[in-house]
């Protein structure tokens, strides 16, 4: 059976389980919030962790907190930011918009683990909350986790992906393959041209999100209760802000305008629209992947993607594209949180957002899953794909569209009516041409040669 001690608060008293490093706050919202049974993530606590450190050490830098208790409140909150107290918070993202429950839950842990050394006592809010408000802590808090996790986890998968890309793009370059616009035949592209064009487009979302974090760089901490810096140094923020960056390695700095940050989310918004972009871009490699994968015999079945699993518990021998399927739902998850952010983002009424917890799971949840599923769909998807040679020669060699070639040389009337002739004769190209237009094999070979049609410019 659990056991309990009473804690009290300025409300009064209640039980709060004994083994709990917790205290009263964080009880009652343990008590009011039963509603998801999902917690702040695991890097947003590491947040928390890195900045009540980082308070404790500006705090005393500026004469306003004595070293012995500075040092504690930093060593419990280096526990809390390693992951060591993680069972120790669980407060439910969908708690008091400010997220006050979850500041008060870092206060009452840190306070208690510095405490417990015994040499000094702390407080959760004169001390470990000095200088501080829930107010500018916790949008601090999602800003230094989405910076962390974008900038070491997500931007390197997605140069993982451009470097996958880029090798397959170089490696396959040579092969011409039927081009589709409309999900028809079009003029041949090269497999070097298509994946090309995908490692341009997650070159330009990781600039995008690179770009963005540059204002989520930005943090508010110093603002305290309403952005003007009431009860904190005029310092503070600026130290706090270096100290974040000592321990993380990133370029953080105190924000111009402590209002903008407090009162709005404009920044994670923007963060989390570029997420949805990318989410975008990887659905659209993905659905490529599948639909060049289909069959293997009723399908384009232009690649054979890697087989990883049985594709069916009925059907023997199906094999599935799990990984583009996968990736496919991550993008949907990453697109849907984004409107949450976007819902979100526009509750901040006057002073202050108001749903700042369900901001940070959101972003975080998006950032972490969109970097698993690019590194799991550039490792299982795109490195190890194989070239399906004789479909793609085949759906060549019959493709009408092959003839806009002899545009300038036969006019398009007469190209129509060629292509119109092979296509219901299902004859070659080549050969109907021959007839249509009494050019010689020879002729038409090297103006029809689809390699050098992805080259572009007349009769190359």
């Amino acid at each position: 059976m659990t056991e309990y001690r009473t804690e009290s608060d300025s409300m009064g008293e209640l039980q709060v389980p004994a083994d709990a490093l917790w205290g009263a706050q964080t009880q009652r919202a343990v008590d009011n919030f039963p509603i998801s049974g999902q917690t702040m993530p695991r890097d947003f606590i590491r947040a928390l962790g890195l900045i009540k450190a980082a308070c404790a050490r500006a705090n005393e830098a500026l004469g306003l907190l004595d070293a012995q208790r500075a040092e504690a409140i930093a060593r419990a909150a280096e526990q809390v930011a390693a992951g060591d107290l993680d069972r120790h918070f669980p407060v439910d993202v969908y708690q008091t918009g400010s997220g006050t429950s979850s500041n008060m839950n870092a206060n009452e842990v840190i306070a208690r683990v510095a405490s417990s050394e015994g040499s000094v006592t702390v407080h959760p809010n004169d001390h470990v909350n000095m200088g501080q408000s829930s107010n500018d802590v916790i949008p601090t808090a999602i800003q230094v986790s989405a910076c962390l996790v974008a900038s070491g986890t997500l931007i390197p998968a997605l140069k993982h992906m451009e470097e996958v890309l880029g090798k397959r793009s170089r490696e396959l370059d040579g092969i011409a393959k039927t081009g589709r616009t409309h999900l028809m035949d079009a003029m041949p592209v090269t497999f070097g041209q298509e994946l090309g064009a995908w490692q341009s487009q997650i070159r330009s979302n990781r600039e995008r999100i690179g770009d963005a974090l540059t204002r989520m760089a930005r943090l508010p901490q110093g603002g305290t209760a309403v952005g003007t810096g009431i009860n904190a140094h005029p310092e503070f923020g600026q130290k706090v802000a270096s100290f974040l960056e000592k321990a993380t390695g990133f370029d953080f700095e105190s924000a111009g305008d402590y209002f903008e940050n407090i009162s709005s989310q404009d920044a994670s918004v923007e963060l989390s629209g570029q997420l949805k972009t990318l989410a975008c871009s990887v659905m659209k490699i993905s659905n490529d992947l599948r639909w060049m994968n289909s069959g293997p015999l009723a399908g384009l079945g232009e690649i054979e993607l890697e087989a990883l699993q049985p594709g069916s518990s009925i059907m023997p021998g199906k094999v599935n594209p799990v990984i583009a399927e996968a990736a496919c739902m991550a993008a949907a998850r990453v697109i849907g949180n984004d409107s949450t952010i976007t819902v979100a983002g526009q509750s901040g009424n006057f002073q202050l957002n108001v749903m700042l917890p369900v901001v940070g799971y959101s972003l975080l949840e998006s950032l972490t899953v969109i970097s698993n599923a690019i590194v799991l769909l550039a490792d299982k998807g795109i490195a190890s794909f194989k070239i399906r040679q004789d479909n793609i020669e085949s759906a060549l060699a019959r493709n009408p569209i092959l003839v806009t070639a002899l545009n300038p040389v036969i006019g398009y009337e007469k190209g129509a009516a060629t292509a119109k002739q092979a296509y219901s004769e299902g004859r070659p190209i080549i050969d109907v041409a021959m007839e249509t237009t009494g050019m010689s094999r020879e002729e038409l070979e090297k103006l029809l040669d689809p390699v050098k049609l992805t080259r572009g410019g007349i009769g190359k």
